[in-house]
């Protein structure tokens, strides 16, 4: 048997050196797993609204957090009684969008000046608040809420950066409301002025 020209034993290397890369990349690469937010901004029915339109936002939840009340219903959290806040639960592709442009986000979708609610609807379970799960969520929204101050019109940011407890989705009826009472929904918003109140807080428009 002849013995193998030295061009040839490279010439077969690069060979299987490319299909070895050919087959790297073909293997899929796992996904990172999605991550999730909790913020509260008045009516759940704007923020799940607001918040569906962020490329990178997977799903937006409605429901209840912050209070004492195991399983909260709408009118117990209404009622002003359990400490709950109506609040959205924000799942994100961090490979799309991270926590702290979501924040940066959050910021143009309440009046983070008034913790008396917000907008027209008034009383505890409508004030704005971030809840946070880690110190890292904690720290990302600190300096957030520190760049979100230097663009405001007025005032001061007087939102608080919580705990995350436990997350009490709502009621069916509540859920994707801006779509399924499309009517209902458009007028409660214009009614409410919500727009309007969020363009002199931020100066858009």
């Amino acid at each position: 048997m002849k013995p193998v020209s030295a061009p040839l034993l490279r010439l077969i290397a690069l060979v299987f050196a490319a299909g070895l890369a050919a087959a790297a990349l073909a293997t899929p690469v796992a996904a990172a797993p999605l991550q999730t937010a909790v913020f509260s901004g008045g009516c759940f029915w704007c923020m799940e609204h607001d918040m569906k339109a962020i490329p990178g936002v997977v799903s937006v939840q409605s429901g209840y957090t912050g209070g004492a009340v195991d399983h909260p219903s709408y009118e117990q959290v209404s009622s002003e009684t359990t400490g709950h806040y109506e609040s959205v639960k924000v799942t994100f592709d961090p490979a799309r969008i991270d926590y702290g442009f979501l924040l940066y986000r959050y910021w143009k979708l309440v009046d983070p000046t008034d913790n008396g609610g917000q907008f027209c609807d008034r009383g505890p379970s409508y004030r704005p608040a971030i809840f946070v799960a880690n110190d890292r969520q904690r720290k990302v929204a600190l300096q957030s809420e520190a760049e979100a101050q230097k663009q405001l019109k007025h005032g001061r940011i007087i939102v608080p950066i919580l705990p995350l407890k436990a997350f009490w989705p709502a009621e069916d009826y509540h859920r994707d409301y801006a779509h399924t009472h499309a009517l209902e929904y458009n007028l409660y918003r214009a009614g409410c002025g919500r727009d309007a109140t969020l363009r002199k807080v931020w100066g858009q428009g």
